[in-house]
């Protein structure tokens, strides 16, 4: 039993099947007596709070904002490592994430506000934009092996500069209250890290504890907070000491187990608690819903294979090797996979009770098909490719 267990927290796809397990768990929960204690303990508020500190936050925001920047420091030491010598270290093999998130965003965008315009709902157009990166990822690797280590890296390239660009949205027509001074001092503290990279400082302390303030700063500035993971994971050296791991390296293995097992399926269970009420099929087809599943389901791998497609033929960008455009397509619908930020951006855009549980659902249905489908094309296409190889 203990090999067993052993073997399953090794395999590829661990963290993907405990990821999906939590998920079902937490819409159990949301659907039974249990739903509205769970809700409750989701608002419990926790903290410290003074004239100085501020840091009395519900359970959920903890969870999102808090433990969740430890998973994006996580995935920002992945880019980073592939920047430096690995899928993504020529400018042309870089810039292909870049322009097929720019699809991915402006075309879902679109979708939606062809439905949208002009209606009650119309500044709702940022929902589909956005994807759920750790659903994303946790999905993606239920393939294993299957799947090639560089369209992974494709995805979760694709997937953090989207949602750098969610952020964004969110900081420029969501936020009511942007607190500038915050923000620099965030980025002046980045400076900061770059700077003693530069200088060859190499404990990994003193690039955590300044990272813990960003996420202070950035989180009161009204800007998502798990940016401040990515913007300390790209300050810690990569190049270490003659002997043993290199700073990046240490603090990777680290938090790799707790991220996969802890902090993900916590993520799961707190923000999978939909509650499903009456009324909700309707909403799917009205414009509201119609526009979100458009823009996820199909504006997403529209937009991700095109202006992939765009960039490889003016020769900006190429694809990776032995990479098929299928694959990208599939890719595209993992992108589809909004769920949390969109949901986020959808509390974010109306304030009509209604409105929000239509978009949720939606966005609920639009995810689930995204990643099944997609899903299921990327494994067909790694069972031949096995195939051919034997």
């Amino acid at each position: 039993m203990r090999k067993q267990i052993k073997q399953f927290f090794e395999a590829d796809s661990a963290s993907g099947i405990t990821l999906l397990v939590f998920l079902v768990i937490s819409l159990i929960i949301a659907n039974s007596p249990w739903g509205p204690h769970f809700e409750s303990l989701l608002a419990q508020q926790i903290g410290i709070e003074t004239q100085q500190i501020h840091l009395k936050y519900s359970v959920l925001l903890w969870i999102n904002d808090g433990l969740m920047a430890l998973f994006f420091l996580m995935v920002g030491i992945e880019i980073k490592q592939e920047l430096a010598h690995g899928q993504l270290s020529s400018a042309k093999k870089a810039s292909l994430p870049f322009f097929a998130a720019l699809g991915g965003m402006v075309v879902p965008a679109g979708f939606y506000a062809l439905f949208n315009t002009g209606t009650e709902t119309g500044h709702g157009w940022g929902i589909p934009m956005a994807t759920d990166i750790a659903f994303a990822i946790g999905i993606l690797s239920l393939l294993g092996k299957r799947v090639p280590i560089a369209l992974k890296v494709f995805l979760t390239a694709l997937a953090i500069v989207d949602d750098l660009g969610a952020i964004l949205v969110i900081a420029i027509f969501y936020t009511t209250q942007l607190e500038s001074s915050y923000l620099l001092y965030a980025l002046g503290l980045f400076a900061l890290l770059m700077f003693m990279n530069r200088m060859g400082v190499k404990s990994i302390w003193f690039y955590l504890i300044p990272g813990l303030f960003i996420w202070y700063f950035i989180h009161h500035s009204g800007i998502h907070a798990t940016i401040a993971g990515v913007l300390t994971a790209f300050a810690i050296p990569i190049k270490g000491r003659k002997q043993g791991h290199s700073p990046i390296q240490t603090v990777e293995h680290a938090i790799s187990t707790p991220v996969n097992f802890v902090i993900m399926p916590l993520f799961a269970l707190a923000n999978t608690n939909i509650r499903f009420e009456s009324g909700m099929i309707d909403g799917l087809v009205s414009p509201l819903g119609l526009g979100i599943i458009a823009g996820l389901f199909i504006g997403k791998p529209l937009g991700i294979t095109l202006l992939s497609w765009i960039s490889v033929k003016l020769g900006l960008s190429e694809l990776p090797k032995g990479t098929k455009w299928t694959q990208v397509l599939a890719i595209g619908l993992m992108g589809g996979i909004g769920f949390t930020m969109s949901i986020f951006i959808a509390l974010l855009s109306f304030s009509d009770i209604s409105h929000q549980t239509e978009a949720k659902f939606a966005i609920l249905v639009a995810s689930a098909l995204s990643g099944i489908i997609g899903y299921f094309i990327l494994k067909n296409m790694g069972r031949k490719h096995i195939a051919e190889k034997q």
